[in-house]
């Protein structure tokens, strides 16, 4: 099958969302994300919660192309963020049309981290909103263990299990223990690759994640094994920001190359029900 795909804002997040939209239609996406919050005090704020101007802009541009916001991030309840503190985020994404935004739960205290998320999931849910918890490795919520314990806590109708192909292999998460969840929690995923070998230390650590990701097909992650897992259904949602090469090629060119290897190494071929993707090392663990 052929799948639709979202440009997330991490794989290009230098560019305002307008500009973004604008990439994504002429290198053809269905979607982008937004990131809507700051993560890092390096990484530009867009200030599209709290500027009407900037709201329309972004309407407008998504109006004009025809691409739709997929996702909007991040809520990351740390020990100093509660989930009403993200209730514009979520306002925010209903008004943008997005259905779906991403949660992080790094907070060494277990039983607020699972009642946070699930009161999250309840003020996202009047919005029609679904609340995907996504796992970076080097969190207190960093694996799919940790995480599926937060969704069983929360026992949500629109809470969702975010797999990032990098923190799933980084954490060495189970392929088998993936296989066996609820496909209700699945509503899409984060798709990128990378070498077989862990990053030296947290600063490597930190930058694979958020500056040196290649294209599904390009690493040794086994990124069809892990999706062969999940409900083949999915959107797929290309987060794989890579500094260097976008330095040479540009953003508009890296969203395109990105696009084109997933769509070459994922997408079924109608004509002979297979994919092109050779890269299956991946057998029973990640």
């Amino acid at each position: 099958m052929k799948h639709l795909y979202s440009l997330a804002h991490l794989s290009a997040i230098s560019l305002p969302p307008v500009d973004l939209i604008e990439v994504a239609a002429r290198t053809g996406y269905d979607y982008v994300g937004l990131r809507l919050t700051r993560v890092t005090d390096t990484e530009p704020l867009y200030p599209i919660i709290t500027s009407t101007a900037a709201m329309q802009a972004t309407k407008a541009a998504l109006a004009q192309t025809g691409v739709r916001v997929w996702d909007v991030e991040l809520a990351r309840m740390d020990p100093a963020h509660t989930p009403e503190m993200y209730q514009p985020l979520l306002d925010a994404t209903a008004e943008l049309g997005a259905r779906h935004i991403i949660a992080q739960l790094p907070d060494p205290d277990r039983a607020r981290a699972h009642d946070r998320f699930a009161r999250l999931c309840e003020l996202a849910a009047p919005l029609g909103i679904t609340v995907n918890l996504e796992f970076p490795w080097w969190t207190d919520t960093g694996n799919l263990a940790t995480a599926t314990a937060v969704l069983e806590a929360a026992q949500a109708p629109n809470a969702g299990m975010l797999v990032d192909m990098l923190h799933f292999v980084r954490s060495r998460s189970s392929l088998a223990d993936l296989a066996a969840l609820p496909r209700q929690w699945f509503n899409y995923a984060h798709l990128c690759d990378g070498p077989a070998a862990m990053p030296a230390d947290l600063a490597a650590t930190l930058f694979e994640a958020r500056s040196c990701r290649v294209a599904p097909g390009e690493g040794d992650f086994g990124v069809a094994n892990i999706l062969a897992a999940m409900p083949q259904d999915l959107t797929y949602v290309l987060e794989i920001p890579n500094d260097p090469v976008c330095a040479e090629i540009g953003f508009e060119g890296w969203a395109r190359h990105i696009l084109q290897t997933a769509q070459q190494h994922l997408d079924t071929d109608p004509a002979t029900n297979t994919t092109t993707d050779t890269n299956t090392r991946q057998e029973t663990t990640a």
